[in-house]
């Protein structure tokens, strides 16, 4: 992962290549998942394959990787493993409670979830090593998600037998 030119990154380099190593795993994941979710008859397999592509590998991707480029100052260490334990962690629990029919496990999940956010947004907050729209574009992904949490938790319980 080389720098740009004239543009120092702040992140930590390990932690962005964990954060795209883990979002590969999840793509392939999901891929898998989608593949077999027809033949076994899976009920929520499209869901669960859908969310590993969007939220566990291209959103967790995006936002693990930009933070290298748009932290304004040095971070590293305990914060990229929490943030990445974080987000797995609460994207275990979104997924394996949604698979059991346990909407309380799901909520668990979002809370995780919220945690993860507020840690990013912590770490590349208004002072931007980098301006115009993608520091913006971090933001407004880390804002969809936001929003969508609560939407699919409250889907978790109406979903719930």
């Amino acid at each position: 992962m080389g720098e740009t030119p004239g543009l120092r990154p702040a992140g930590s380099r390990k932690g962005a290549i964990a954060f795209g190593a883990v979002a590969l795993i999840c793509v392939v994941a999901g891929g898998l998942v989608a593949a077999v979710t027809g033949p076994l008859h899976l009920e929520h397999g499209s869901w669960a394959a859908a969310y590993l592509v969007l939220v566990g590998g291209v959103a967790q991707g995006a936002l693990g990787i930009a933070q290298y480029f748009l932290a304004a100052q040095r971070f590293g260490g305990w914060r990229v493993i929490a943030e990445l334990v974080a987000w797995n962690g609460a994207s275990a629990a979104v997924i394996g409670g949604t698979l059991v029919g346990n909407p309380w496990v799901v909520d668990a999940g979002g809370a995780m979830l919220v945690v993860s956010l507020a840690l990013m947004f912590r770490t590349v907050h208004w002072r931007s090593a980098m301006s115009g729209w993608v520091p913006w574009g971090y933001r407004a992904l880390l804002l969809v998600i936001a929003v969508s949490i609560p939407i699919g938790l409250v889907l978790a319980h109406f979903r719930a037998p």
